[in-house]
């Protein structure tokens, strides 16, 4: 891999440089596992490789391997995409009967189950998504007609899927069987899209009327903290990606809204931009020294404000000489933004938290009065 570009303030996903290695999803790696382990049965000999189908047509070659139990296996390669699931072993167990017919699908060991509405799969049923099922049952079409039981196991899956949204989403005891073009693509900003607006599908469908969007981890724990009503469900990691998240809420007519933030992205919604990454999106420090003037700063401030070249600095500036008016008015520019974005039946409030996510700045009148600046 390339140059490793620097983290953004809550320490999220450095993105290497240069040109990136995709990889295979494990909906890929399930189907390539089912048509193995199909053929394994069917003559009693594994195949040492299988070609999948893709969505788009494309056949693509897998390498095989069997386990201890005989089963075939397909090793998880996510290229360069930072993918807990990457190197994982997609197992397939596959049962032929003796009559023409349809192909079941299961979860084993290590595949999550559905426990909340929301995701488009039944509750009770396994995390296979619609495309990794419709590509299972491709490959076992390409070798016989007969009825089939595929079931999909994951070895380590239960960890794994503690390094996933799937807890908050009410997908317990496992990974997802995901993919909807078969390819994993680097540091994928649609993938990330797609887990923004189902967290809050999911969220929706269980009844919620408050969510508290936030932007990483630290964000994350600071709402959790000062929100004690709000489950795990209804504090959604939305990244970058602010302005995906308000039309979902939009869409799913959410009343009552909190964003939570650090200082980077504030200024980026109070210039009104809901794309607050720091690449394809440069933040304007004229937005800082126009917060610094109009909050009558120390000229220090807006010296630093005028001379910065990230907002971070600027917060540093503020802290040392104990005047946070600039940070309020970001705050208040940023609500204004989200709420100009807003549907008229909601409301919205913007927290921005210190690096530490223990103080914070807020339009929010309850936070006001208990999160010390």
């Amino acid at each position: 891999m390339g140059p490793i570009s620097p983290p953004d303030e809550e320490g999220l996903g450095p993105k290497p440089a240069g040109k990136l290695r995709s990889g295979w999803t494990t909906g890929t790696c399930a189907a390539a596992a089912a048509k193995a382990d199909l053929i394994r049965q069917l003559t009693g000999v594994a195949p040492t490789a299988v070609e999948v189908t893709l969505p788009s047509g494309i056949k693509v070659p897998f390498e095989v391997f069997q386990d201890d139990l005989g089963r075939c296996y397909v090793i998880k390669d996510a290229g360069d995409d930072p993918d807990c699931t990457h190197g994982a072993h997609i197992t397939a167990s596959v049962e032929v009967l003796d009559h023409q017919g349809e192909v079941a699908i299961l979860g084993g060991s290590g595949v999550g189950q559905v426990t909340k509405p929301g995701l488009g799969l039944e509750v009770g049923s396994p995390a296979i998504n619609p495309v990794p099922q419709k590509m299972i049952r491709q490959a076992i079409s390409e070798v016989t007609d007969l009825a089939v039981k595929v079931t999909i196991v994951v070895p380590g899956g239960e960890e794994m899927a503690k390094k996933t949204t799937n807890s908050r989403l009410g997908i317990l005891g496992g990974i997802s069987i995901l993919g909807t073009t078969g390819v994993v693509k680097p540091f994928s900003t649609a993938s990330f899209r797609a887990s923004v607006v189902q967290q809050i599908d999911v969220a929706s469908a269980q009844g919620s009327k408050e969510i508290a969007f936030v932007t990483g981890s630290r964000s994350s724990e600071f709402a959790l903290r000062n929100y004690p009503r709000l489950n795990d469900t209804e504090v959604v990691e939305v990244g970058d990606f602010t302005g995906v998240a308000i039309k979902r809420a939009n869409r799913n007519q959410i009343p009552t809204l909190h964003w939570i933030g650090m200082v980077g992205k504030v200024s980026k919604l109070a210039e009104g931009t809901t794309m607050t990454h720091f690449h394809r999106s440069n933040l304007d420090t004229t937005v800082l020294e126009s917060a610094a003037r109009e909050a009558s700063a120390d000229p220090r401030i807006v010296q630093s404000a005028h001379e910065t070249t990230t907002a971070r600095h600027f917060y540093e500036v503020c802290e040392a000489m104990g005047d946070f008016t600039p940070m309020e008015l970001l705050t208040l520019w940023a609500a204004q933004t989200l709420s100009a974005n807003l549907s008229s039946s909601s409301t919205i409030d913007v927290t921005m938290v210190d690096f530490d996510a223990t103080k914070a700045v807020s339009t929010s009148p309850a936070l006001r009065g208990q999160v010390e600046k």
